[in-house]
């Protein structure tokens, strides 16, 4: 089974991927998620994302303030 670690950065890789294929830096992300309600600075999104440590709920809220409407993993 992968070290815990190898999830996190998978996680990271998803997000990152989806800002890079989209050419969406992390202060366009900011703004897109807080026109669904999701507030976040863009310092704390940096790292959060750089750590690949948070929630499915906000994987989720990324991917949809991204428009992603289909993830290959």
């Amino acid at each position: 089974m992968p070290e815990r670690t190898d999830w996190e950065a998978k996680a990271r890789g998803v997000i990152r991927g989806e800002m890079a294929r989209q050419q969406v830096t992390y202060a366009q992300l900011v703004e897109k998620l807080a026109e669904i309600g999701v507030k976040e600075d863009e310092r704390n999104l940096r790292n959060k994302v750089s750590r690949g440590k948070f929630t499915a709920a906000f994987m989720l809220a990324c991917m949809e303030a991204l428009g992603t409407t289909h993830l290959a993993v």
